[in-house]
């Protein structure tokens, strides 16, 4: 270990602190520090920050450069028509062929949660106590015996699950516990993405340990110099496939490789697609799919103004209107583009986090305030490189429902994610002929109304994905049936032992 020559290269780009406590440290801590030091690219750190902090800084707003997407771009659920079906049978007939993955972007942890392992290991308390990388392993498995049935060919939907330092080991272990909950292990591809050094609001790079530094995640935008680094998209190339769905791990009502989208990206050619929800409201602090200097953007709530956060078309609707829920579609062959051409120009958003660190005494400090940054590139900002962009509008209470804090929060726990899926299979059940009724016998009218424990939904009902993927086919199940709460509808194939005591129907 040349240590002279790395503390000389540390002094240049001022991190020269970085080995303040070198001389108290064991053999093993110094070679573990020293070859994350060397290994680090710190004229690019440096440049990194200066660019981050210049671009959170800037205070402008967008207001005179946004404008909507264009409508011949736009697609929706609810306006579609005849079409839906076109779009579906497309999106079938595409993952029949093998030409469609998903990848799910999974690096972030529980914390804001209150759990110390990832969230896609969270159980938000379902009947099933299925957890979401359950759910959603289900979902794939459901919706390839759907195109099966469909087309009459067998095609896999391959999972890639980008993980972080902080949810590879988990995440591995997890899958291999539960025998990757039915999936084949060769189809179910974890791979990690990179982490940046933390800061100081000054560019100071922070000690957590003072043999290690304080690192992060590099945002679920990493994914793109991920996919390239791990050698993913040479795998996708292997498999030949042709459409990827990316999606964020914490929504509970996520449709993976959902085949109304793909079909409806596909009809538009497009390389690029974006699933988006109405906003709720106009000061929602989501971001809006748009264009800005006509390039196609993710604008931040932050970005705009009141003003145009109101602005409202002739027919009273925001012209604002399309939150981002990230949901994404891509062609192997737009990604393959972003990745060795634009990869190093998407830029780095700051994020001030309280972050761990190794005082002047050596002691470790956890701050009850923000007192550093972490860098993160978002998943959106490749829409810039786009040109065959597509939008589509989803109905939020079928399709969005995050899972982000606590339940002590008012919004995004894991109450309001089980209260959505609940308030989804129990419309699935109504439409399909069934109806629920009281411990007396008396009809719960089809919209129930709240019961004295605001902590429940009225009415408990939980449809397997190895049933049914988005509500298809369980007429022959419900129809002219009446339920009682809570309802659990599970599918041949799963195992007597491991059900909950709740009623239950089976697929015949």
């Amino acid at each position: 270990m040349d240590v002279d020559l790395l503390r000389s290269d540390l002094r240049t780009h001022g991190q020269e602190h970085l080995l303040r406590y070198w001389d108290q440290l064991t053999e093993e801590q110094q070679h573990s520090l020293y070859q994350d030091l060397s290994n680090t690219d710190w004229a690019r750190i440096n440049r990194c920050f200066q660019e981050a902090m210049k671009e959170s800084n800037n205070e402008s707003k967008l207001d005179d450069l946004m404008q909507p997407i264009h409508p011949d771009k736009v697609g929706s659920v609810t306006r579609a028509g005849k079409e839906l079906a076109l779009w579906n049978e497309e999106g079938l007939k595409q993952i029949s062929e093998g030409s469609v993955c998903v990848l799910l972007l999974a690096g972030g942890q529980g914390t804001r949660l209150g759990v110390t392992f990832p969230k896609g290991m969270f159980n938000v308390g379902l009947p099933s106590q299925k957890t979401l990388y359950q759910l959603q392993a289900e979902r794939i498995l459901k919706l390839q015996k759907m195109a099966y049935e469909h087309t009459g060919k067998h095609g896999i939907i391959p999972w890639y699950i980008m993980t972080s330092e902080a949810t590879q080991g988990q995440t591995e272990t997890f899958f291999k516990e539960n025998h990757y909950f039915g999936l084949d292990k060769e189809n179910v591809v974890l791979f990690e993405q990179s982490t940046l050094p933390a800061l100081m609001f000054d560019g100071k790079v922070i000690l957590d340990q003072k043999w290690k530094v304080a690192r992060a995640p590099d945002g679920n935008g990493g994914l793109y110099r991920a996919l390239g680094e791990r050698k993913i998209l040479d795998d996708m190339a292997r498999r030949q496939l042709k459409y990827v769905h990316v999606y964020c791990v914490d929504n509970i009502l996520v449709k993976m490789a959902d085949p109304v989208f793909i079909g409806f990206c596909i009809s538009k050619d497009a390389d690029c697609g974006a699933k988006v929800v109405q906003k709720a409201y106009p000061t929602e602090p989501v971001g809006v799919v748009c264009r800005v200097n006509g390039v196609y953007q993710v604008v931040e709530y932050s970005e705009i103004t009141l003003k145009t956060a109101e602005k409202r078309n002739p027919d009273g609707n925001l012209v604002f209107n399309a939150g981002n829920i990230c949901n994404h579609f891509f062609t192997l062959e737009f990604l393959k583009t972003v990745v060795s051409e634009h990869e190093v120009e998407l830029k780095h958003h700051i994020a001030k986090k309280k972050i761990a660190f190794v005082d002047e005494l050596g002691e470790r400090i956890k701050p009850d305030k923000p007192n550093g940054i972490k860098m993160e590139k978002f998943v959106f900002d490749v829409f810039q490189f786009s040109r065959k962009f597509a939008m589509f509008e989803v109905l939020r209470e079928d399709e969005f429902s995050p899972l982000k804090n606590s339940d002590s929060a008012e919004k995004d726990t894991p109450t309001t994610a089980r209260h959505a899926l609940f308030n989804l299979h129990h419309r699935w059940v109504l439409l399909a002929g069934g109806s629920f009724i009281e411990e007396d016998g008396t009809a719960i009218p089809p919209i129930p109304s709240r019961k004295e424990d605001v902590n429940e939904y009225p009415v408990v009902c939980e449809v397997s994905p190895l049933l049914s993927y988005g509500g298809e086919g369980l007429e022959e199940h419900v129809n002219g049936k009446e339920f009682k709460s809570p309802l659990l509808l599970l599918s041949t194939t799963e195992q007597n032992d491991k059900e909950p005591d709740v009623k239950k129907i089976r697929e015949d």
